[in-house]
């Protein structure tokens, strides 16, 4: 056992080190984060683009008494509003539809007007693009009614008492709340973990065709038994993302403290931020050895790339309907559904990782780990001795190699005959 482990850390140290310090893994890190550097660039020119079109604005087209009147209710509102439209007072008592239309149609300049509120504070009217004003239709509500109290109260009349509202903060969130967060969490978990694996698992088949294709893999057949060779593989490769995760997690965990965000935008899993971390990890693992092997096994069947896109297009597809699987247990904790999906195997890393943010238990993660360990053993295994039979041809012929060769022998006998 220990000579066998040691050809595994031999194949594994060797892919590993060809892989990580070649030109192409360098392309493949830098290639995510590309789109985040694009989109980054596009979120500050837009900015600026939005910035410079100036804030929409709401003109008054009042009696200049009114019209103070309605500014003097935005700066009280302001406090607790905030979110208020700004005000752009317009000279003169422009009532008229034509007058209004041709403020409007100034467009992004000093003034930026997008609705004229006119009339008076008894009849106001409001014009302007119909989605604007349905838009502004309460605030502008809000506003006319602080200027009538403003109004009355100068006037004379006894001020009008807001409501006092005494607040009364808990130290642990409601249960709703909590179990709401709670699956936010256990989706963005689930929703990481599926593109990871995804998009770092095919690194496995490409690497066993390329050495298929230039004959090193029956070199290293010919040194180290089979099982020992896929092992390594998976292994190195496995290393190999883990240091693709280390530089993405660093750019976003940058971009999150550059953003003023973290981790406090999800809900503090069941099982605690640490230990749900460290089942990341390990979830991530088993999810990746266990499509990885299943792409081992294809790329021994697979002789060229095209084969390999044509075995590998259902297994893409059949993970698809893994992830919606253990989506769809998710919300059905408890139940047979998502005890079926933390059996089966491939779909077991994802429904697992639900219930750690979802159940506080430990120790069904271990139980489910070693499962998960043990297919990927079991998948291995069948694929190296796939292999052995398929590509290296060791074994005796059976089937239909035996039929022809039958049907080769009779030929020739007929022709002799």
């Amino acid at each position: 056992m220990k000579h066998f482990l040691s050809k595994i850390m031999v194949i594994a140290r060797r892919d590993f080190r060809a892989i990580l310090f070649s030109r192409s893994f360098l392309f493949f890190i830098l290639g995510p984060l590309f789109p985040v550097i694009v989109a980054w660039m596009a979120g500050g020119i837009g900015a600026s683009v939005q910035g410079a079109a100036g804030e929409a604005r709401l003109g008054i087209a009042m009696s200049e008494t009114e019209s103070a009147l309605i500014s003097d209710a935005r700066q009280s509102l302001h406090h607790a509003l905030p979110r208020l439209p700004g005000l752009e007072m317009l000279q003169g008592d422009r009532n008229g539809t034509g007058e209004i239309r041709a403020v409007m149609a100034d467009g992004p300049g000093e003034r930026n007007v997008a609705a004229v509120l006119a009339g008076t504070l008894d009849e106001p009217s409001l014009s302007g693009p119909s989605n604007r004003i349905a838009a502004w239709q309460g605030d502008v509500s809000l506003l006319v009614d602080e200027a009538r109290r403003l109004r009355d109260l100068r006037a004379g009349a006894r001020q009008r008492e807001w409501p006092a509202i005494t607040l009364q903060p808990m130290a642990q969130p409601s249960q709703v709340d909590e179990a709401g967060g709670r699956i936010r969490t256990a989706q963005a978990g689930q929703t990481l973990l599926f593109l990871l694996t995804m998009l770092l698992a095919g690194m496995v088949l490409s690497n066993l065709v390329e050495e298929k294709a230039n004959k090193i893999i029956e070199v290293l057949a010919a040194a180290v038994p089979m099982d020992a060779v896929f092992f390594g593989k998976l292994l190195a490769m496995l290393g190999v993302s883990f240091v693709g995760i280390a530089v993405w997690g660093s750019a976003a965990a940058l971009v999150l403290v550059a953003g003023g965000s973290g981790l406090s935008m999800l809900a503090t899993p069941a099982v605690g931020w640490p230990v749900f971390i460290l089942l990341c990890i390990a979830y991530f693992a088993c999810a990746y050895l266990l499509l990885g092997s299943l792409f081992l096994s294809i790329g021994g069947l697979a002789a060229t790339v095209r084969e390999v896109q044509t075995l590998s297009m259902p297994v893409t597809m059949a993970q698809l309907l893994v992830f919606f699987l253990a989506s769809y247990a998710l919300g059905h904790q408890g139940q047979p559904v998502e005890m079926a999906a933390a059996i089966f195997p491939f779909s077991s890393p994802f429904a697992m990782l639900a219930r750690a943010a979802m159940q506080p238990e430990i120790w069904p993660h271990f139980v489910a780990i070693a499962w998960q360990a043990l297919w990927v053993f079991l998948i291995v295994r069948a694929g190296a001795a796939l292999f052995r039979k398929t590509v290296m041809k060791s074994g005796p012929a059976k089937g239909r190699r035996g039929l022809g060769a039958l049907l080769s022998q009779s030929v020739r006998s007929f022709r002799r005959a």
